[in-house]
């Protein structure tokens, strides 16, 4: 009876634990895929903003954006708002805020939490790239493409996922000008510090970092 008990207490405090460390992961609402400017409109508008506000997007913002950058769009076919060659879908969108870094899972259109450091400041070189409240990091996961962890990985392997990050990148452009938020892709990134922070394998490489937020007036 004793043991039984123990175990039971043992369940218990796992199942307090597990749910602790999930609660930490963000659940996004439905993305609003209807609403928005014209298409013509969002193209004649896009631009890139490097003046930010301090001000955190909503929930809803998040969650449009996301979608409209790497979400799915065909459940039954699993396949996403952004084109992938050979559609190997090997693009990693991570999303770096104030209070901790996150993977955006657009199956369950969840971010999943890998950590609960500030880490935006190692997401670029400018200085605003630290106070804008979102930073998103794209990493193209070249296990996905058949490259072990110490395999070789050249500027020619990476030349589809580069082009892959620009579609998602460019959703990112139009979904901001047509919310009337501002953002600007960045190639200027410190990878050789941002990469141990992400907790990244050998085999993931980033590729570009995105910075979103409300422009400054």
């Amino acid at each position: 009876m004793k043991k039984k008990i123990f175990l039971a207490f043992c369940f218990l405090i796992l199942n307090i634990i597990s749910n602790k460390i999930s609660s930490q992961d963000i659940t996004l609402p439905t993305p609003d895929r209807t609403g928005g400017k014209p298409l013509m409109q969002a193209l004649n508008e896009r631009q890139s903003v490097r003046t930010f506000t301090k001000d955190n997007l909503t929930l809803q913002q998040m969650s449009d954006l996301l979608w409209a950058a790497w979400g799915i769009n065909r459940p039954d076919q699993k396949k996403r708002t952004a084109p992938s060659a050979r559609n190997v879908q090997e693009i990693d969108v991570y999303v770096a805020l104030p209070t901790g870094l996150y993977l955006y899972d657009g199956s369950s259109h969840i971010l999943k939490q890998i950590h609960n450091r500030d880490i935006r400041n190692l997401c670029g070189t400018q200085d605003f790239v630290a106070t804008a409240p979102l930073d998103l990091v794209y990493v193209a996961d070249m296990g996905k493409l058949g490259k072990k962890e110490g395999d070789e990985i050249k500027d020619s392997d990476l030349l589809w996922s580069y082009a892959n990050t620009g579609f998602i990148a460019q959703n990112v452009y139009l979904y901001c000008a047509s919310a009337n938020l501002g953002c600007v892709i960045r190639g200027m990134v410190p990878k050789e510090k941002l990469a141990p922070e992400m907790g990244l394998r050998k085999n993931q490489v980033i590729t570009l970092s995105q910075t979103i937020g409300i422009p400054a007036k």
